[in-house]
């Protein structure tokens, strides 16, 4: 496990460059007949607001997390639209510049996966917690409801560093009454099976699994 999180250090610079969106359109679209124009999609809107691990970095177009969460929303039946707002390297600080970016899409949810770039570059917990709760208050202003997903930090960072880390998803989703994910990437991280040869990204069967992580939570709120 030491070792993964060092190599999550180790390739935080080669993947700190952010990157444009994968997409900020649906996961998933149905294909419209090429001689009528394509008919209104009424669907609620969910945004999976993130970074890398959002975005799908690594692997092929419709293999990150939020399109395998929209093939399950449409295998239960459930008339939701993701949209991936995932980009690689986003800090609580990149995430709060463009929040408003996310509540022009109309969100009826908004899964917010933030923070774990921060706690890798050394960032003041206190920076972090004050930009993230700042995103809960302006999503939630603008009549989304809120899943964060809590993240930790490799344990080099030192005990003292990674519990006040860790304790800021709980503690924002229980002051503002948010829905938590304890851990986005449980049962995957540290598993070479569903992670990348980086160590730091899940592969396709790792993406599979992080949004059955996310349906746990999500699905008592559909």
């Amino acid at each position: 496990m030491r070792i993964y999180w060092l190599a999550a250090c180790v390739l935080l610079t080669a993947c700190g460059e952010r990157e444009q969106p994968q997409s900020q359109v649906p996961a998933q679209q149905s294909a419209a007949p090429a001689t009528k124009p394509a008919a209104p999609d009424d669907r609620s809107v969910i945004v999976a607001f993130g970074d890398s691990l959002s975005a799908g970095f690594g692997v092929d177009s419709g293999q990150s997390y939020p399109d395998f969460l929209q093939k399950d929303l449409n295998a239960r039946g459930l008339r939701y639209r993701v949209v991936n707002a995932g980009i690689s390297g986003d800090t609580s600080s990149d995430g709060l510049e463009r929040v408003d970016q996310v509540i022009a899409l109309k969100p009826a949810i908004v899964i917010v996966e933030l923070g774990a770039n921060d706690g890798l570059r050394g960032i003041p917990v206190a920076t972090t917690r004050a930009n993230l709760e700042q995103i809960v208050i302006t999503l939630q202003k603008a009549g989304a409801r809120v899943v964060l997903a809590g993240m930790t930090l490799p344990p080099n960072y030192g005990p003292d560093y990674i519990r006040s880390f860790e304790r800021i998803y709980p503690e924002l989703a229980a002051r503002y009454k948010a829905a938590l994910i304890p851990f986005l990437l449980q049962g995957v991280g540290g598993d070479s099976r569903y992670m990348q040869r980086d160590a730091l990204h899940p592969n396709v069967e790792g993406n599979r699994l992080v949004a059955e992580n996310v349906m746990r939570t999500l699905a008592p709120m559909l």
